[in-house]
């Protein structure tokens, strides 16, 4: 019975493998360039890089938004604003629904603006410039909302894929230390094995994780039921026009959020989209896992200021909060710099896994040819051996009679 589970589980194992193997290599190197994507932006665009730029100065939301209305009049809808993560980083907004990209799911127009100046220094579209590319390809295969679904399942596929690689790696009793050991052994057949074996173990939890939070990401429809119990539907907040009033600028918006959440850092805020849009102001709250993209929130009524909504994720139920870790978890912010790090390192772990698995896979199909070869040959060794035998035993018998 142990002996039938292991052969249904090594060529699950080996199928999986073969199959989805090349496509998991390809998230998993697109997910480790995604680990540092805005650094590696900077990197290929350098007159990105802020001139005067630093941690803490109070961002010019006003001004900011003046600047980006001058470069879009035309548009109506609001403007996302991000401050800048470092020294080195713009200020950089996002226009959502850009007409030019009408009928895509999401290809928003990024601008940067210099923190100092606000000079402008880049307007491009999502999926025009190369780290936006690899981020459609690592999340949806350039396939919009469909291929979305093939990454949410095909991470389910792949957490099925570990735990057929921990069941075959399972050693027997007494020999746990051994197969655990940091160390690789000579002769390439054991050296291949080793790495194989080692890798996956040692960077399983980092996998599963890894996994695991893809596959929530990519399937929120199917993920939040399931954890929350039910689909939150989003709540269409709007601000009230006032005869003579004049709207809330975005610098007394930020005032006004900060005050909610004192201890709060602002990240974002959206500037209205129309007379009845509101503001939407992002804080990070310490004890928070994402700094980026943080779930603390302020909606405010444009025209009198007047808070509409809060949420305070520290204040929400578990279900929420564990929601709430997939992001940072995925992209390993939730750890600082080596977390990121050790994301950016998980997502190598395929490559390696691919390439060893499949020169045992090899080894083994060549093992089993040369057997077979090796039966034939004797076969036929032993076949002229046979017939003289039963031609010396016929003989006799024709003599005898």
């Amino acid at each position: 019975m142990r002996r039938s589970w292991r052969k249904f589980w090594l060529s699950l194992h080996g199928w999986l493998g073969l199959t989805l193997g090349g496509l998991l290599v390809v998230l998993g190197l697109t997910g480790s360039l995604l680990v540092f994507y805005t650094e590696i932006d900077l990197w290929l665009n350098p007159a990105l890089v802020a001139s005067q730029g630093k941690v803490g100065q109070p961002v010019r939301w006003s001004e900011a938004a003046a600047r980006l209305s001058r470069h879009r009049p035309n548009d109506a809808g609001g403007w996302r604003i991000e401050a800048p993560m470092s020294e080195r980083h713009p200020l950089m907004a996002r226009y959502m629904k850009p007409p030019e990209r009408a009928g895509r799911s999401f290809a928003p127009l990024i601008v940067t603006l210099d923190p100092a100046s606000l000079a402008l220094t880049s307007s491009r579209f999502w999926g025009d410039f190369a780290v936006t590319w690899i981020y459609d390809l690592h999340y949806t295969l350039l396939w919009g909302k469909e291929g979305r679904q093939v990454i949410g399942w095909l991470a389910v596929v792949a957490l099925v894929f570990l735990l057929s690689g921990l069941i075959l790696w399972w050693p027997a009793r007494g020999k746990g230390w051994p197969a655990m050991r940091p160390s690789l052994r000579g002769g390439r057949i054991l050296l291949i094995y080793d790495l194989h074996a080692k890798a996956g173990f040692y960077g399983l939890v980092v996998l599963f994780a890894l996994c695991l939070t893809g596959a929530v990401l990519a399937l929120p429809d199917l993920a939040r039921p399931l954890i929350l119990g039910e689909q939150l539907a989003s709540v269409p907040w709007e601000s009230m026009p006032l005869p003579g009033a004049t709207m809330v600028a975005p610098d007394r918006a930020a005032q006004l959020a900060q005050a909610v959440f004192p201890q709060g850092r602002l990240r974002w805020l959206e500037t209205p989209a129309g007379a009845s849009g509101v503001y939407r102001v992002s804080l990070w709250q310490p004890g928070e896992p994402g700094v980026r993209f943080p779930r603390t929130t302020v909606w405010l009524d444009a025209w009198s200021g007047a808070v509409l909504a809060v949420r305070d994720p520290l204040q929400e139920s578990a279900g929420n909060r564990f929601l709430d870790w997939m992001h940072p978890l995925h992209n390993g912010e939730a750890f600082g710099l080596a977390g990121r790090i050790l994301a950016c390192v998980g997502g190598l772990l395929p490559l390696l896994l691919f390439v060893t698995g499949g020169v045992r896979w090899m080894d083994r199909r060549r093992a089993r040819r040369e057997s077979a070869q090796r039966r034939r040959q004797t076969c036929q060794r032993s076949r002229p051996e046979n017939t003289a035998i039963e031609s010396s035993t016929a003989a006799s018998s024709i003599r005898s009679k």
